[in-house]
């Protein structure tokens, strides 16, 4: 594919995205709970809830998760969002080459205010303009199928650990018409974004998850016949594979385990304490909720208030791989979390935040001294990304994919199983099996085979 035939250089692409940053003010202050414009406690539960009774609720909520290891039970806040918003990214070439069109957007909770988003990224509330704010742009090639040809539609979760069974529609149109560019909106190539998703907090969440579903493109002979990480990537990538049998063991561990789950009014949720000011853990560990005042003149609603959930400090987001054959293979993990949709979902091989455990096992997270203590030569990709802005306060991960020492077991703990990214992609065609994290993850690792 030829690299020279793009709309926009990655120099002139920074030069835009820093005059973005800087032509609009952006302002975001933390406030108390209790003084959130449009917001309140129920007087009874505690429930932090919008007066419309839409966009989002803060409750408790209190699960126990059962299999053969076992059972646990805890109670939390939980973001309640029942509603499906879209994360569309449109698709048009120029000169042969795919280009999508991105868009640097805002959102409260980034530590950077401006970020890289999908062509649309909207809640149902903001799309069908429950706040009464301007259009949503660009959204009729994603909700009338006559203006594109659909490369990959699908609904898929957000963060079980903070959501209760969150779900958006994640798609990709192409289109052939003549597409408008506005103002805050730019063409890149995927090789051009696969640069950019080796920047810290450039492109966020939403753009990463959907970027994960893109149609692999034909593998250049040179690069399958390398005998390299990139040739073993590649070759993982065209690997048909046997996704059906990586179904039949996801089936097997689903049945084994169970989540039995309940909404329970927030003032109810032991071990977490509120104030005047937020909610926290008693520990000081997880998370706490918070409140801001928000302006921001080029949103759809100019200002506004909202609560915000804040994790206590950076995780860890790793997938271990491995060369079998020449074929790259990835370890995932079967995750249960709090607001899991269908109480079983892959995840990467490592997602903690390593303040929350131990700093000696037992009771460290598998793998995750691995990842952490790789050589460098073994650390194929490494940056910290940015989580969901528009309800997650400077929430950031580090990213990594670790190829494992020639000497790492190919036999590992139940839970976990090896996968082509082959297989991988074609879990991603349907709903609720690669959850935010690992779909984030395998953005990552394609990006590596656009060098």
């Amino acid at each position: 594919m030829p690299y020279d035939n793009v709309v926009t250089s990655l120099e002139q692409f920074h030069s835009w995205f820093a005059a973005r940053a800087g032509a609009t003010d952006y302002r975001v202050k933390e406030v108390p709970l209790h003084s959130l414009a449009g917001w309140h406690s129920d007087p009874d539960t505690g429930n932090l809830v919008h007066r419309t009774g839409r966009f989002y609720s803060i409750e408790g909520l209190r699960s126990t998760v059962r299999d053969g290891g076992g059972e646990r039970s805890w109670a939390q806040p939980v973001i309640v969002q029942p509603e499906i918003g879209i994360l569309g990214i449109l698709v048009r070439t120029f000169d042969g080459v795919p280009h999508c069109l991105m868009q640097a957007k805002m959102e409260p909770g980034n530590v950077n205010s401006l970020q890289l988003s999908p062509t649309v990224q909207a809640t149902h509330s903001n799309y069908t303009r429950v706040h009464r704010g301007s259009a949503v742009p660009y959204l009729e090639y994603f909700t009338d199928p006559r203006r594109g040809r659909p490369l990959a539609d699908s609904l898929q979760s957000e963060q079980g650990s903070w959501f209760l069974g969150k779900r958006n529609r994640n798609v990709i149109v192409e289109t052939t018409e003549d597409v408008p560019l506005r103002d805050g909106f730019c063409w890149l190539t995927v090789r051009q974004l696969g640069e950019l998703l080796r920047l810290d907090n450039l492109v966020n969440m939403d753009a990463r998850c959907v970027l994960a579903a893109l149609p692999s493109p034909a593998a250049d002979d040179a690069t399958v016949a390398e005998d390299s990480f990139a040739g073993a990537l590649a070759r993982s990538a065209a690997a048909p594979g046997d996704a059906t049998a990586l179904l039949s063991r996801f089936t097997a561990l689903k049945s084994r385990r169970s989540l039995v789950r309940r909404r329970i009014p927030l003032n109810q949720v032991a071990g977490w304490h509120r104030t005047t000011d937020r909610i926290a853990h008693e520990e000081g560990r997880y998370f706490c909720v918070i409140g801001v005042d928000v302006e921001a003149a080029d949103r759809e609603v100019p200002r506004w208030s909202q609560p915000l959930l804040a994790p206590a400090s950076r995780g860890v987001i790793a997938l271990l791989t491995r060369r079998t054959d020449g074929v790259l293979r990835l370890l995932l993990r079967a995750r249960t979390e709090a607001g899991t949709f269908d109480t079983v979902e892959f995840g990467p091989t490592v997602q903690c935040a390593p303040r929350n455990y131990p700093s000696d096992p037992p009771g460290r997270p598998p793998f995750l001294d691995e990842v952490l203590r790789a050589p460098s030569d073994r650390v194929r990709f490494d940056a910290v990304h940015s989580e969901e802005g528009g309800r997650f306060h400077h929430a950031q991960n580090r990213y990594l994919v670790v190829e494992a020492a020639d000497d790492f077991p190919e036999d590992v703990p139940d839970g976990y199983l090896w996968a082509t990214v082959g297989e991988t992609l074609e879990l991603l065609r349907h709903a609720h099996y690669l959850n935010v994290e690992a779909r984030c993850l395998l953005a990552c690792l394609r990006s590596l085979g656009s060098r």
